[in-house]
C-alpha cells in the first residue's frame, strides 16, 4: 500500500472547500467553531472573520469514511468578498511530520474542471459546497493531515482549513 494513493484525494477533499458551489439560504449569525470532531476526521477554520471566505460547518457521509466507497463533503459558509479569477489555494498533505505533497490550485480552473454550478466570479453571500470523491480502498492505515491556505488574486486571506484524517483501525 502506497501513501500516494491518498494523496491526490485529500487534496481534491480540501478543495472541495473551495469548488462545486452551490447557492444556500441565506443563513444569519455565522460564527467560527471550535474544531469539530468527526468520527475519523477532524477540521479547524484556521481562519477570521477578515478572511475573504468563512467557514460555518463542515461534514462528511458515510461519517466514519469507508475505504474504497463515495465520501461526500459538505461545508457550508459566507464569502464576504468576490472571488474572482486568479484566486489560489496552498495545499499541504502530510503523514505524521512526513511531507507527501505541497501543490497549489487555481481555484477558479478547479471550479471549472469540476463543472462545479457556479463559477468564477463567485458573488458574496451564503453557500453550500458538496463534493463526493470515491475513496481508494488502497489509503493506508494511518492519520493524515491536510492543510488548505487559499488567497484571492490580490493574495490576500481567504480560507483556512486544517483536515485531520484518521484510516487507523479501531478497535
Amino acid at each position: 500500500m502506497r501513501a500516494f494513493v491518498l494523496t491526490p484525494l485529500l487534496a481534491s477533499l480540501a478543495g472541495a472547500l473551495l469548488v462545486e458551489v452551490t447557492k444556500a439560504p441565506s443563513q444569519q449569525g455565522l460564527s467560527i467553531s471550535n474544531p469539530k470532531i468527526l468520527a475519523s476526521w477532524d477540521y479547524s477554520d484556521c481562519g477570521s472573520y477578515e478572511y475573504a471566505i468563512v467557514l460555518k460547518t463542515l461534514s462528511v457521509s458515510p461519517d466514519p469514511p469507508v475505504r474504497g466507497q463515495d465520501l461526500t463533503i459538505t461545508a457550508t459558509g459566507t464569502a464576504r468578498r468576490k472571488i474572482e479569477e486568479g484566486a489560489y489555494a496552498d495545499v499541504t498533505v502530510k503523514l505524521g511530520l512526513i511531507k507527501l505533497i505541497q501543490k497549489q490550485f487555481d481555484v477558479c480552473e478547479e471550479a471549472r474542471n469540476a463543472n462545479a454550478s457556479v463559477q468564477c466570479p463567485i458573488e458574496e453571500g451564503e453557500y453550500e459546497v458538496t463534493q463526493t470523491v470515491t475513496l481508494p480502498r488502497e489509503i493506508p492505515p494511518a492519520k493524515f493531515t491536510v492543510n488548505v491556505r487559499g488567497y484571492t488574486v490580490d493574495d490576500d486571506d481567504m480560507l483556512c482549513v486544517d483536515l485531520k484524517a484518521d484510516f487507523t483501525p479501531k478497535v
